[in-house]
């Protein structure tokens, strides 16, 4: 987070900035959405906590008095919003609302689990949560954000009012019964024929009877007690986890009237901060009228992947280095563990002064292979104007980065909604230097996935179709880290598949605390550091300093 940043936005915002307000409002709504969607597991309930939460504290932000407390100060209105949603429902409304849940409705554990695209002991740990009471629950809703580096052990204690002596007494509680849980979880990913028959009458809804019994019977079980793999501890598999982005479908009513609303005009739509509380995370937005609804309409599911994925349909790639069509057909992507791409279309890394060096294809690095040291450079912070966490989902979507840090870009890839040729995003209008200093996020997009689809790549499937590269485009991996040092201008340019981008300042700290993380902590493979510390360094794909009309048309070969 930019501390500098957000504290001139909110005394902005406090002074009548209605821009400042609504960068405001739209650069902390998905960590709220985060809070309160994991708090209550998804319920339906979660768009009028979250709305609510995001109403009183744009009401109430003249009464804050630090805006570096607005973090915390903002979290505990989200906390209080759900303990009073919890006091307003009798245990009748409770049992009611059980029953009408649909029996396939996804909740945020499933959702999680999709989103962010989690495997092996980290997906265990998600699934673990649904076994929790609310109590805990809304607990590690706050735990789960300060372990990934959204907030501190102050800000948690705060939020729930109790003093950090005690929040470290109930956290510690806490996750002894999530590691009951996880291993219920785990039992019942296995093939124990007593559990079996202890579950025939179970209904499949996780409660706190149930978490008793199944734990009893994994106490006294030789079978479901006997993990064969070590178990990690949940801190460990959580550190730098992504906040769950605004899922499609989600919605968030829009009461105008009042100091911060904007009323209605005669054609039926409103411009304001309300109006734009999601149009960074959810466009395109259906028209407004007073007292309308945003539906969200991004698509931010990722699918993982497993190599050599059998071929949809046989194509050659006709993609230049300056980019693909539109049209370019669906296909299995090659693997760029083994890339062939011609001369032309694969520029080689040159170890020359900054302005020529670009990156090449390269293989995958052994999974169990530890990356290189990473060098520290430089850090007096980087100032983005899309704000801590910008989601672009939509072609044309852009933020701008400038100061002297690191950045982490986070691919998403949904070829479920639109597969074929992907047109990659450009760095543009790029003033002073711009390095690819590392990947990681435990995976590339072309590694293995799913268990029980051979086809299931992080760029597609046989039945979906696939994410296309250009040839000779680097392969990208899920979290891919850059330096900045200067100002630039990052475009999503999607044509044919479907993709979006999470981009975050971030820190030399959290770069290497990623792609340190390897097997051991539940991710596929370790990290890949490209960073010499030098003006050798690779710069990324697609950047130039000049800034045309159409930001597709940038070259694959770097201009620097």
């Amino acid at each position: 987070m930019d501390t500098q940043h957000w504290r001139s936005t909110i005394a902005a915002a406090q002074a009548g900035d209605r821009q400042a307000l609504d960068e405001l409002v739209e650069g902390w709504l998905p960590l709220v959405y985060n809070i309160v969607g994991r708090a209550l597991n998804g319920h339906a309930d979660v768009d009028d906590v979250v709305q609510e939460t995001m109403l009183r504290a744009v009401d109430n932000l003249g009464s804050l008095r630090d805006p570096d407390s607005f973090r915390s100060w903002l979290v505990a209105i989200a906390m209080r919003q759900i303990r009073d949603r919890a006091r307003r429902r009798t245990p009748q409304r409770l049992s009611d609302d059980e029953r009408a849940l649909p029996h396939d409705a996804a909740d945020f554990a499933e959702l999680t689990v999709l989103r962010l695209q989690l495997e092996g002991q980290r997906r265990e740990v998600a699934e673990a949560v649904r076994w929790l009471d609310d109590e805990d629950r809304q607990l590690l809703s706050l735990w789960w954000l300060e372990v990934a580096g959204e907030l501190t052990r102050r800000e948690l204690a705060a939020a729930v009012g109790i003093s950090r002596q005690h929040a470290a007494v109930r956290v510690q509680r806490m996750k002894e019964r999530l590691e009951t849980s996880r291993g219920i979880v785990r039992a019942l990913d296995g093939a124990c024929p007593d559990l079996r028959e202890l579950t025939g009458r179970w209904n499949g809804r996780p409660d706190s009877v149930w978490r008793k019994r199944l734990a009893r019977h994994i106490r006294g079980c030789g079978y479901c007690g006997d993990t064969r793999e070590s178990v990690v501890p949940a801190e460990r598999l959580l550190v730098g986890i992504a906040l769950v982005p605004i899922p499609v479908g989600f919605t968030l009513s829009l009461a105008f009237g009042g100091k911060t609303a904007v009323a209605a005009t005669a054609a039926g739509t409103s411009v304001g901060w309300s109006a734009k509380v999601l149009s960074a995370l959810t466009k395109p937005a259906v028209a407004m009228t007073a007292g309308a609804t945003i539906v969200a309409g991004g698509a931010y599911v990722v699918v993982q992947t497993p190599d050599d994925p059998p071929p949809r349909a046989a194509v050659s790639p006709t993609a230049s280095p300056a980019g693909p069509t539109a049209s370019s057909p669906a296909a299995p992507p090659t693997r760029s563990a083994s890339p062939s791409p011609s001369p032309s279309a694969s520029p080689t890394k040159k170890a020359e002064a900054y302005g020529s060096v670009v990156d090449a294809v390269d293989r995958a690095p052994d999974p169990t292979a530890k990356p290189a040291a990473l060098p520290r450079r430089p850090e007096t912070g980087v100032t983005s104007t899309g704000g801590a966490h910008a989601t672009m989902n939509h072609r044309g979507d852009s933020v701008t980065l400038s100061g002297k840090g690191y950045v982490l870009v986070r691919w998403q890839i949904s070829p479920q909604y639109r597969a074929g040729g992907l047109v990659m995003p450009s760095w543009t209008g790029l003033k002073g230097k711009l390095f690819h200093v590392a990947s990681g996020g435990g995976r590339r997009m072309d590694d293995p996935f799913s268990t029980t689809d051979t086809t299931a790549t992080g760029m597609g499937n046989a039945t979906t179709g696939y994410a296309v590269l250009p040839s000779g485009t680097q392969q990208m991996w899920q979290n891919e880290y850059f330096y900045v040092d200067g100002s630039v201008t990052l475009t999503v340019n999607e044509r044919g598949a479907d993709y979006g981008l999470n981009v975050f300042p971030t820190t030399w700290d959290k770069v290497e605390e990623d792609v340190l993380s390897g097997p051991p902590e539940g991710a596929r493979r370790y990290g890949l550091v490209r960073d010499t510390g030098d003006d050798d360094t690779p710069v990324p794909q697609y950047v130039t300093r000049a800034t045309p009309a159409d930001p597709a048309t940038v070259p694959q070969r770097s201009r620097v």
